[in-house]
């Protein structure tokens, strides 16, 4: 009886120790991330591109076309693309950083009125007081921070560019190294084949909704003669990849724009047409394809929005969904860590059935 008592004392002992090396070198990996900020950005913005353009690519390979061509004409692609982005960015950022201060100067006019018609009907209320906890203008600022971060991204386009070459040119060969390298390959390649398929699914699929969604933003605010509708457009297609969070801190500053060049009315119609926007692609649009077992719950996002924020500024915040969707993915792709995943997804995954390898099987079996 003692000796077990001092087996299981070791044992208890020896997970704490283990539970404490994991956490130790968590705080490492995280450190070292945010340490090698400048170099993991672009790497991680380069897979993701590749990530969304590799089907393309596949497609022109299995009707005939060389590897070489049909990655060629990706790239150009992406390239006429991600020059079109970095013009509209840069002359809407530039016209939007100009007028920013007369933006704000008259949210704070808009506030003061408020606060008098307020008063007139026998509240009191402190102007500075309220200024300084309900400040419009910062939700004006946050916007110009991260189309500046992401102003910033493009300016190592020419890196993110030569990455995604070489990831998509090692796309194909890619599966056929892993079952070369690893010992017991089947044992491995259906894990990495539904996970790579899953997290190529989504992001596919995501892409298009927020696309969708930029498109009808920007013609519904360009009807209602608001400033930078293509601005607003490529705001709401960003953070549309940010679930519930992330078309509320889009909508914000467009409906603060319109309150102030046209009143509340042309505001509250703005308000309106996004939530009809979001509420039917992100409700009934994308459940319907992305289907169970593919979300995160709300509290998930936030504190992935918080970390990866953190960690990588405006650029990780655009990202930290994407990302936390990769880590579950990866994840529930094994049966040993599928608990995790279903503790970082949506209530929906509590009734969802865990993901079935078929896909991965046939790859394999084929391969």
């Amino acid at each position: 009886m003692r000796d077990d008592a001092i087996v299981t004392g070791d044992m208890k002992q020896a997970g704490w120790i283990r539970g404490l090396l994991v956490a130790a070198g968590l705080v490492v990996v995280v450190a070292g991330m945010r340490a090698a900020e400048a170099i993991l950005v672009p790497f991680v913005v380069s897979v993701f591109i590749a990530v969304v353009a590799a089907p393309s690519m596949l497609w022109m390979q299995r009707k005939g076309v060389p590897t070489i061509l049909a990655v060629i004409i990706v790239v150009l692609a992406l390239l006429m693309l991600g020059t079109g982005l970095g013009a509209l960015v840069g002359t809407s950022l530039n016209d939007f950083t100009a007028q920013l201060p007369s933006y704000q100067e008259r949210l704070r006019e808009e506030m003061t009125h408020f606060i008098e018609m307020f008063r007139a009907r026998g509240f009191h209320v402190s102007e500075q007081p309220l200024m300084d906890v309900m400040d419009p203008a910062a939700a004006m600022r946050l916007v110009g921070t991260m189309l500046k971060g992401l102003g910033g991204i493009l300016t190592n386009t020419f890196l993110i560019l030569i990455t995604v070459i070489f990831i998509l040119l090692e796309a194909s060969s890619f599966p056929a190294k892993v079952t070369a390298a690893l010992g017991d390959p089947k044992k491995y390649i259906v894990h990495f084949t539904l996970f790579t398929d899953n997290l190529k699914r989504y992001l596919a699929i995501k892409t298009i909704i927020c696309l969708i969604t930029g498109a009808a933003v920007a013609a519904w605010v360009w009807a209602l003669g608001v400033d930078f509708p293509l601005l607003w457009g490529l705001v709401a297609f960003l953070l549309n990849y940010v679930p519930s969070l992330g078309s509320i801190i889009a909508a914000v500053p467009v409906v603060l724009l319109a309150l102030i060049q046209h009143g509340p009315g042309r505001a509250l119609v703005v308000a309106v047409g996004y939530v009809i926007v979001n509420v039917v692609l992100g409700n009934f649009v994308e459940p319907r394809f992305q289907g169970r077992g593919l979300g995160l719950s709300t509290l998930v996002v936030f504190l992935s929005l918080v970390f990866w924020g953190w960690i990588w500024g405006p650029v990780g915040m655009l990202l930290s969904v994407p990302l936390t969707m990769t880590v579950k993915i990866a994840l529930e792709s094994s049966d040993e860590t599928r608990w995790i995943a279903i503790l970082l997804g949506s209530e929906a995954d509590v009734a969802a059935p865990p993901p079935a390898p078929r896909p991965a099987e046939s790859s394999t079996q084929t391969g």
